[in-house]
């Protein structure tokens, strides 16, 4: 553009072909890079992001944007992906085969406008050297039109709900934020929402996200005898959410934890905009202690998307569906039927989920739900009943949405293995419940093989410990449930 005729913009392809000139550019935003501290090499202790974006001349690879900024609220925080955002007075670059544009924070500008969704030429975010010009709105106009009639959006790589993730392979995920390794799967695109953004230890950060799906279950590969002092956590934050954060979750889908990958920590999770929806893109996924969590690198990339996206709306519909079925709040993974080796007293009542017990309104209550038995305390049958004869077992279920401690006790426990039948009947109770592979204690390698446990249905009841603390000692049993086979 030589000299620099402020007035215009280039094409994109036009511009690609300006090496080491001042270039005015204008854009339809695909993806955003993670926003991260600079390096320091050339750039101090600047923050840096990336904004790829395309336009009728390069539609199909588009640009790569590097934006550099004192600190992290002035680099570009685009709601959606379709925004339009317009970059004047960025340098042309080449980093080996690639062209991309530099944003220099001493001369360059930039300001960002609703998509196709809007008609408004209001920027909803500038740069502090970004100066308004009346003829910019007939650039923003085609755009938009071009973004409508092209269909260039519905065009996208179809991304991957929870459900489809696996141990192993790539895919890309779509989600809604909520808060801010055996095997692994690296995802390109993920559509989930963001719930929540929590600080879980000092400058660590951890996301949750869902789609309103449920993860797979995954094998567990612990020894069965070490529950005592090694349990399975119950959660991957350290410590437990808070029941007022619970009580915003929704009840059915999983919550999947995302944290930064070690050694990429510079990335800023708290800067993630809850409740929006989100694609991830280049996501890592991977199975800690039997759950699923994402890890972001430097790799990942993201689009927000409106809420009136086609994606967003099927996936909130299907929540809403299972929410008013019946039976749908059961695992999906679960379907037709979980399995027949237990028998429960409420055969007709409906299922919840764990997280419902977690976050119902009264502290008592009972439920029935479909749940795996992923650990048991104490492992050997032989163990199961205090000298006096009485039942006392603590297990740990999971269902797609969390993982609790609930007890078996006296009685309950009598229901649930059908009397005081022999040690090796009990063995062989156990070890279908756990999904163990084996006969008996005496298989040494059943303590700690591969298993999969069933997904079974028991009913639980809630109560507390403490009246002065009635939800701080709230704890849960098994109780109108028999193990039939």
């Amino acid at each position: 553009m030589g000299g620099g005729d402020d007035y215009r913009f280039m094409a994109l392809e036009d511009a690609m072909a300006s090496l080491n000139q001042k270039v005015n550019i204008i854009g339809v935003v695909m993806e955003m890079g993670m926003p991260k501290r600079s390096k320091g090499t050339g750039f101090g202790n600047d923050c840096f992001c990336s904004v790829k974006i395309v336009d009728q001349s390069n539609w199909s690879s588009g640009i790569s944007v590097n934006v550099f900024a004192e600190n992290m609220e002035k680099l570009p925080h685009v709601e959606s992906a379709g925004d339009i955002i317009q970059f004047s007075h960025v340098v042309m670059k080449t980093h080996g085969q690639e062209v991309y544009a530099l944003f220099n924070k001493k001369f360059s500008s930039f300001a960002i406008f609703e998509g196709k969704y809007d008609e408004d030429f209001s920027p909803y975010q500038v740069s502090s050297k970004f100066r308004p010009r009346d003829q910019d709105k007939q650039f923003i106009r085609g755009l938009r039109k071009w973004l409508t009639d092209s269909g260039i959006d519905k065009g996208m790589k179809e991304p991957l709900s929870l459900r489809e993730i696996r141990e192993g392979e790539r895919a890309d995920l779509f989600c809604k934020y909520t808060e801010v390794l055996i095997s692994i799967g690296l995802f390109d695109v993920c559509h989930e929402k963001i719930l929540h953004i929590c600080e879980v230890t000092k400058d660590e950060w951890m996301v949750f996200v869902w789609d309103g799906t449920d993860t797979p279950p995954v094998s567990i590969q612990t020894k069965l005898e070490d529950e005592m002092d090694n349990p399975l956590p119950l959660q991957l934050e350290s410590l437990p959410l808070s029941r007022d954060i619970l009580c915003t979750f929704p009840t059915v889908g999983t919550i999947l934890r995302v944290v930064v990958a070690e050694g990429s920590e510079k990335l800023s999770l708290h800067l993630l905009k809850v409740g929006k929806w989100v694609r991830f893109l280049k996501l890592i996924c991977e199975v800690h202690l039997g759950l699923w969590r994402g890890v972001l690198m430097p790799s990942t990339r993201l689009r927000y998307l409106p809420d009136k996206d086609l994606l967003v709306s099927q996936r909130q519909r299907l929540y809403d569906e299972r929410l008013i079925s019946k039976w749908e709040r059961m695992p999906l993974s679960s379907f037709p039927w979980p399995s027949r080796i237990t028998e429960t007293d409420y055969e007709h009542v409906p299922f919840v989920t764990l997280m419902d017990v977690l976050t119902h309104s009264e502290v008592t209550a009972k439920f029935k739900c479909v749940v795996r038995v992923v650990a048991m305390v104490p492992w050997h049958a032989k163990d199961f009943c205090s000298p006096s004869g009485t039942y006392r077992m603590r297990l740990t279920l999971e269902d797609p949405t969390a993982r609790i401690h609930a007890f078996v006790y006296a009685e309950d426990g009598e229901q649930l293995f059908e009397g005081h039948p022999p040690v090796d009947v009990l063995e062989r109770k156990r070890n279908k419940l756990l999904g163990v592979v084996g006969e008996s204690e005496e298989d040494n390698e059943i303590n700690d093989a591969l298993r999969n446990p069933p997904w079974v249905q028991c009913c639980i009841k809630s109560y507390y410990l403490e009246k002065g603390d009635v939800w701080g000692s709230r704890r849960y049993r098994i109780f109108g449930t028999k193990l039939v086979r």
